[in-house]
């Protein structure tokens, strides 16, 4: 991997990687409806219903009974937002659904997203925001429910 695709995957200039929209939709369509994004801004959220921006700090955010959309910032505080998804899944009738980069080699990947339900694994890139290139790296949609059952697939990017 050269120095120009570390620096991208692994700055901390920029951890928001906005959802594209069909690949929402399909998640949505699969997992929901979503009543909750916990790592939203005004500008990027997908669930209308209910959202968390920075400033209310969804980590500190009662989750209870919702079904969760959740693309969290992709820094080193990924963990703590996996801890809190896996956390607020083992409530009643609590769903959360994570877009994730695909980091398997990761401690809370082991900790957290191998407690998941469900895993996918996208098959090819997605393309985030309004970006013209695709992800410098792999994702996963990781589906916490409180049944602990592994189940890993793969999921078209398209």
């Amino acid at each position: 991997m050269d120095n120009q695709t570390q620096q991208v995957m692994f700055s901390s200039k920029s951890n928001d990687w906005e959802t594209p929209q069909h690949f929402y939709d399909k998640l949505n369509r699969e997992f929901g409806p979503f009543t909750l994004d916990p790592c939203a801004t005004e500008e990027s959220t997908k669930v209308s219903e209910c959202y968390f921006t920075p400033s209310d700090n969804g980590l500190f955010q009662d989750w209870d009974g919702q079904t969760v959309f959740m693309n969290p910032p992709y820094g080193r505080e990924i963990k703590e937002w996996l801890r809190k998804a896996y956390s607020e899944s083992l409530k009643p009738d609590t769903k959360v659904v994570c877009l994730i980069p695909a980091r398997t080699d990761t401690k809370y990947w082991h900790e957290y997203c191998m407690r998941a339900k469900e895993i996918h694994f996208v098959k090819g890139r997605l393309k985030f925001g309004n970006s013209e290139n695709s992800a410098p790296f792999p994702s996963a949609v990781v589906v916490f429910e409180s049944q602990p059952q592994t189940i890993i697939k793969t999921m078209e990017a398209r």
